[in-house]
């Protein structure tokens, strides 16, 4: 309301090639954008191998991912923004939901989803850490969350959840939603993330929720061996595929763009995730800040 909500600033000055975008494709799912990526998982590897080896720093594949999103946020903006009734605003965070199950070894106890927020100078280091603290938090077969315990309640009560989801879409609308409530649903974020290789699925390329604010959808598939010509000679490369989609509304493509291949930098190359970057970029009137983790 008046320009300000719990999770942004509205903004001007776009483009209007840009602008009239929401009154052409008024939701969400009217302007998705589907994209696919191999990122190179053996460059991964090799940067775990030695962090492990030379620094005891365990890191796993999902940190190089997160923290080259959050890198690459950092110098580009504009993809950290999101249209509500056809106005543009830059999110006030660095967020990132994520879906995980609550025990590795016993997929029927389902899965859950955790909302870390992140500063744009975190080294993945940093990254590591808040993700850590909220996983071991959300482990086990009790509801541990806001999300599993507000659902665990409504369903108990016939036409609450009709009800429930209404009331926030209003208020959420109108910019009015409390900041408790946004801060702990996974459908206001910059990014929502889902490992499908750790139940055992190929990459897929998941829609985007008109419900909310999310604007970019990250599927990390199973392995994948790919024929390259390397110096010559033809061998098997394994790769991570990843399933990209993303509100094409946001921003421009060009903007897209360099965000993608400064991302994809920092996938290839993750030794520049270690030290913290020499500055980031905000939006105007928009900067924020996240204290650093403690070590877990």
């Amino acid at each position: 309301m008046f320009g300000r909500r719990p999770d942004g600033r509205r903004i001007k000055g776009i483009d209007p090639i840009v602008q009239i975008t929401p009154y052409v494709m008024p939701m969400r799912c009217d302007a998705q954008v589907f994209l696919k990526h191999r990122a190179d998982i053996e460059a991964m590897n090799r940067f775990i191998r030695q962090q492990r080896t030379e620094k005891q720093e365990r890191l796993s594949h999902l940190d190089i991912m997160i923290a080259a999103y959050v890198r690459a946020l950092g110098q580009n903006p504009e993809v950290n923004r999101f249209i509500v009734n056809r106005q543009f605003f830059s999110r006030n965070n660095c967020s990132v939901a994520l879906t995980m199950l609550k025990d590795p070894d016993n997929i029927d106890l389902g899965e859950t989803v955790i909302k870390p927020q992140f500063d744009l100078t975190d080294t993945i280091y940093d990254v590591r850490d808040r993700m850590e603290a909220l996983v071991a938090a959300n482990r086990g077969d009790q509801p541990k969350n806001f999300l599993d315990r507000l659902a665990a309640f409504v369903f108990k009560v016939p036409g609450l959840p009709a009800a429930i989801v209404a009331l926030v879409k209003l208020l959420d609308r109108y910019g009015i939603c409390p900041r408790a409530l946004i801060d702990e649903l996974p459908f206001h974020a910059g990014l929502y993330i889902t490992n499908t290789a750790s139940i055992g699925l190929h990459d897929v390329n998941h829609h985007i929720y008109n419900f909310g604010n999310v604007s970019m959808f990250f599927s990390i598939g199973m392995t994948e061996r790919v024929a390259v010509v390397e110096k010559g000679e033809a061998r098997m490369r394994r790769y991570m595929p990843i399933g990209i989609v993303v509100d094409e509304r946001v921003c421009s493509g060009a903007h897209y763009a360099r965000f993608f291949n400064d991302m994809r930098r920092y996938l290839d190359h993750p030794e520049l995730l270690v030290e913290p970057p020499q500055s980031v970029r905000f939006d105007p009137g928009c900067e924020y800040h996240q204290p650093k983790p403690n070590k877990a």
